[in-house]
């Protein structure tokens, strides 16, 4: 996760990753284990039809630190 906070194509957020992912433009998808179930099965569905990794995350508040944000964080993704 370290190269979440050094990434400069970089997007937090459920809304921004989804967007990032129906654009085509990320390569790697993370979300928290703690997330809604609905916003989760979104995410993960989305981003295995646009054949993205996703990486699982332990929680909300860790995914926002390795983001280097200060709220808790439901997903994030890294764009090429």
């Amino acid at each position: 996760m370290e190269t979440l906070k050094a990434s400069q194509k970089r997007v937090v957020g459920t809304k921004q990753v989804l967007r990032g992912i129906k654009a085509g433009t990320l390569t790697r998808v993370y979300i928290a284990n703690d997330v809604d179930t609905f916003l989760y099965e979104r995410v993960v569905r989305a981003a295995e039809a646009a054949r993205i990794p996703v990486v699982r995350v332990a929680t909300m508040k860790e995914l926002g630190q390795a983001c280097g944000v200060a709220v808790e964080t439901a997903a994030a993704g890294i764009g090429a």
